[in-house]
């Protein structure tokens, strides 16, 4: 039983388990990749699993953030949308300016801009965090196409766009940015005290602030997280695809959501990880690239995931009823 009166020592409690939940989405990963070098012989390619691990980190970027919005119990819908602003502001930057540096810096910091205004909205105008980040959504969607006029900008500097595109050491470049996001996003959320509140006031929010934890202040800190690693995402993707328009987040959140629920990190708060995200995003990019390489309709990966959604939030339920 979770300790009210000190939610991080309970919090302590649960960590065996969900190490115990992100070894069977581990062995899940596993077994996906065994039944798809079984039907494909394209699967166990060289290029293919480069290919897999640079789309599993793209992915990860977007859903790492959005993890510590969940953990406290809360939802943030505005993400793709968010990418894509912050994408289309960088790459103005760079284009104006000619430095990629400060392109960089603009896209993270819009991204953490527009995640604290989803803060302010839901700690101090007290707007439940769906409501409040699709407004924010529609809201970004009307000031990104407005702002684009139906343009597309591309051409962006070699150097700049070796971020999403190149490799060091024969691994794409994003992996690597991945492990130093993981490194980080693990160790902040498992390993110091303003981690363990998120975690406790996802489990309990009323126990977190009788117990002396600064809630809003914490809710704010992970909306402008989320927000900015949505903004280091839209670098990536820029980078990624040399190019920038007003639709360029639009079918990311669906998955990205998918990512952390698969990973393991409850929708109700107080239970998951970082590395569980990442395994998230790892087995939702594989079952993707096993449809595509089956030659699979495209026009089916959208109800997939939206299945692979449901899913996790119906075990979520169950694992929950069981536990109480």
């Amino acid at each position: 039983m979770t300790d009210i009166s000190n939610p991080i020592s309970g919090r302590r409690m649960l960590l065996s388990d969900e190490m115990i939940q992100v070894f069977y989405r581990l062995l899940a990963a596993f077994l996906i990749c065994a039944a798809l070098t079984i039907l494909t012989n394209s699967f166990f390619s060289v290029g293919n699993i480069l290919n897999v691990l640079r789309q599993a980190s793209l992915l990860f970027f977007i859903a790492s953030g959005l993890t510590l919005v969940v953990l406290t119990g809360g939802l943030d819908l505005s993400i793709g949308a968010n990418v894509a602003i912050s994408a289309c502001v960088a790459g103005t930057v760079i284009h104006q300016t000619g430095s990629p540096t400060l392109g960089v810096l603009t896209g993270i910091g819009v991204g953490g801009a527009v995640g604290m205004l989803n803060g302010v909205m839901v700690t101090a105008l007290r707007i439940p965090s769906f409501i409040a980040t699709y407004g924010m959504l529609w809201v970004l969607h009307g000031i990104t196409y407005w702002y684009m006029g139906g343009e597309t900008m591309h051409g962006f500097p070699a150097g700049f766009r070796q971020i999403g595109s190149g490799y060091f050491l024969g691994l794409p470049i994003p992996v690597y940015l991945l492990l130093v996001f993981l490194a980080i996003g693990t160790i902040f959320a498992q390993r110091t005290t303003w981690g363990q509140e998120i975690y406790a006031i996802g489990a309990n929010p009323v126990a977190a602030r009788l117990s002396g934890i600064p809630v809003a202040r914490r809710l704010l800190l992970v909306y402008t997280v989320s927000g900015a690693m949505a903004g280091l995402a839209s670098i990536i993707f820029l980078a990624r695809l040399n190019s920038a328009e007003a639709d360029i987040g639009e079918s990311l959140t669906l998955p990205a959501i998918a990512a952390v629920l698969i990973g393991g990190t409850s929708l109700f708060g107080g239970l998951g990880t970082v590395f569980g995200t990442f395994v998230g995003a790892l087995i939702l990019t594989l079952v993707l690239n096993g449809m595509n390489l089956l030659s699979v309709n495209a026009s089916w990966q959208p109800l997939v995931t939206g299945v692979i959604v449901i899913l996790a939030v119906w075990l979520d339920m169950k694992t929950r009823r069981r536990a109480a």
